[in-house]
């Protein structure tokens, strides 16, 4: 059999594509195998350069398949598309990645451990968490306005809401069994959340970069640990506008014969990470907009000036994003003079 110099697969959860060339890029390797052949081919095959699509398993079978000797490289779907001539399945997927592979500016994702998985895992759980207890206060104040019952904004609000509603004679039995149901849940759902934010920041205070990129203004400990968990090697981007342009916080270009055409961010990139961002800018230009804070720069009170807060928020998430970059990159630490971020 020829030597092959390059394979793409396409994964699924029982069928696996594989597009193999020759050293003079001719094809010849097109099979569909099982879970179970697949490993085995692997495991008996010459090491060579396989690529996957960066999807759901796909760290499992790169670190699978390097402990067979081959090595791995995982490409984001978005960037593999392109390579896909015409229709859509397994062997036109399989054979779009291997060409993808093949280019000199292809951009890879870097392979995770389980560990990292472990603690994106941790990380996934939170926010469900999050987003349940979002939900169920909504539902709570939803059904206690039904009774004309009222209560102002905040999660905070929730906990006297269902005191006022246990005290409240006058509502049916039924409501009263019920609210007390809601409640139950509310309160399992805070102690959920207790402990896995023990267990990230338990994490947080055990790495050294964390807590230095928590002393930046309006990122603190999830932040910190979410700039960790989500980037992959920060020395792979050229610049901090590099790394802020992978987490979507640049404007989109749309530029033509030398016109100047920028839009709203592009929002590439992980969401979670982005959202920490701007939440953490926005919660930070809400203490400066009240002067509850000493991080009021030039720079943002000129900006706030002249634009609307929401587009503040954004370029401050911007902002610290790229000093996050920096920090992780150089191993220093944030300190605040005259007003203006520096790095010491």
């Amino acid at each position: 059999m020829e030597q092959i110099i390059r394979i793409g697969m396409d994964t699924s959860k029982s069928v696996f594509q594989l597009h193999g060339v020759n050293a003079v890029e001719r094809p010849i390797l097109r099979k569909k195998l099982t879970r179970r052949e697949m490993v085995k081919f692997f495991e008996k095959t010459p090491p060579t350069t396989i690529a996957l699509e960066a999807c759901g398993g796909s760290h499992h079978w790169a670190r699978l398949l390097s402990s067979f000797g081959h090595e791995v490289k995982l490409i984001a779907p978005q960037l593999a598309k392109p390579y896909v001539k015409r229709g859509k399945n397994d062997a036109a997927d399989a054979e779009a990645l291997c060409e993808a592979m093949s280019r000199p500016t292809m951009r890879f994702v870097p392979m995770k451990t389980a560990d990292q998985q472990a603690a994106l895992m941790l990380v996934g759980m939170r926010e469900r968490l999050i987003r349940n207890r979002t939900q169920l206060a909504n539902a709570i104040r939803g059904f206690a306005m039904e009774f004309g019952i009222v209560a102002a904004k905040g999660m905070c609000r929730i906990e006297p809401l269902l005191e006022r509603i246990a005290a409240d004679q006058s509502l049916p039995e039924l409501a009263h069994d019920l609210f007390g149901l809601h409640g139950q849940e509310y309160r399992e759902l805070l102690c959920q959340i207790k402990t896995v934010d023990e267990k990230l920041m338990k994490l947080h205070r055990a790495d050294e970069c964390s807590k230095r990129l928590a002393e930046i203004p309006g990122v603190g400990p999830i932040g910190a640990s979410l700039l960790l968990m989500k980037t992959p090697d920060p020395r792979m981007f050229k610049s901090g506008r590099d790394f802020a342009a992978w987490i979507g916080l640049t404007p989109k270009d749309h530029s033509t014969a030398g016109k100047v055409r920028l839009g709203v961010i592009t929002r590439a990139g992980d969401e979670m990470l982005r959202s920490v961002l701007v939440v953490g800018a926005t919660s930070l230009l809400q203490q400066v907009r009240t002067g509850r804070s000493r991080h009021a720069s030039a720079w943002l009170m000129g900006l706030l000036q002249r634009k609307r807060p929401k587009l503040v928020a954004v370029a401050l998430a911007n902002k610290l994003a790229r000093i996050a970059w920096k920090l992780m990159t150089s191993g220093e630490s944030y300190r605040q003079v005259e007003g203006q971020a520096q790095t010491s």
